[in-house]
């Protein structure tokens, strides 16, 4: 059974895991539940994810190759708690090297390393969306020169994964840029954020093919597209995920606010 394609809010560090006191909003309640949702709605369980994380950029593209993953805690100045949060997933050996294989065909060079640990925007969404860790994770890295083709190109190579019961996660957002912050804080909403979801939106969901890679290939010119990502690290793991959806149309499944920033999640497939 083919599995669809997902592009995913992984929140800002630790937020779906810290207390935002009686006083304060649960900030991020919303994107949470969205993500606990979210096993519900694929056709079956997955074999094994490849997650696309935000948080891991290399020279050419390498992935975590190891039987079983450390965390790496790459966030600063949250709750010490945060630091002791747990998510035991083991890894694929064999998966590893069909990735490899898949990207060596389409003439994409990878790597393997074997003691990197699951960085937090891999193991804070997945502890909302498979929280018993019984599922094989491999991470993937984004390349560090950050080219949208690129990063479609990665997607396409992958495809067949989908059809091997392995889910592929792109987790990122969809709007990241801290220099709004300020004003969010004051209770200011970002018009800019709005106008680059709406054009994100219509891009994914009104488009499928070559016509959607066209787009996000293009994402700079796209109305408040620098605003919104200043740099594309947030954003590219939408292009994996869209180029491994090839010609399956995508749905918007989820939309919510931070701080006054509107930001989105899409499932192709």
């Amino acid at each position: 059974m083919r599995m669809p394609t997902l592009y995913i809010p992984h929140g800002a560090g630790p937020c779906f895991f810290m207390d935002f006191g009686p006083s304060t909003p649960a900030m991020w309640e919303e994107t949470a539940a969205y993500l606990r949702s979210i096993a519900r709605t694929l056709p079956a369980p997955p074999k094994a994810l490849l997650i696309v994380s935000a948080h891991w950029l290399t020279p050419i593209p390498t992935i975590n190759a190891g039987p079983t993953h450390s965390l790496y805690y790459d966030y600063f100045g949250g709750a010490p708690a945060a630091y002791q949060l747990q998510y035991a997933a083991r890894g694929d050996s064999a998966l590893g090297l069909r990735i490899v294989d898949l990207l060596h065909v389409a003439g994409l060079e990878c790597e393997r390393e074997m003691t990197r640990g699951l960085d937090h925007g891999v193991f804070i969404p997945l502890m909302l969306m498979f929280p018993d860790a019984n599922i094989p994770v491999i991470q993937l890295s984004l390349v560090a020169d950050q080219d949208p083709q690129t990063h479609l190109a990665l997607g396409r190579s992958l495809a067949p994964l989908r059809d091997e019961g392995v889910l592929i996660v792109g987790s990122g957002i969809s709007f990241h840029n801290s220099a709004v912050m300020p004003a969010g804080l004051r209770g200011e909403a970002d018009v800019g954020s709005g106008i680059f979801d709406a054009w994100l939106t219509e891009a994914m969901t009104g488009n499928i093919g070559d016509v959607r890679a066209a787009l996000l290939a293009n994402w700079e010119n796209a109305p408040m597209g620098r605003h919104s990502h200043p740099t594309p690290e947030h954003l590219l793991p939408l292009h994996v995920a869209a180029g491994a959806a090839e010609a399956d149309r995508a749905v918007h499944t989820f939309r919510d606010s931070f701080l006054g920033a509107t930001f989105s999640a899409f499932q192709f497939g």
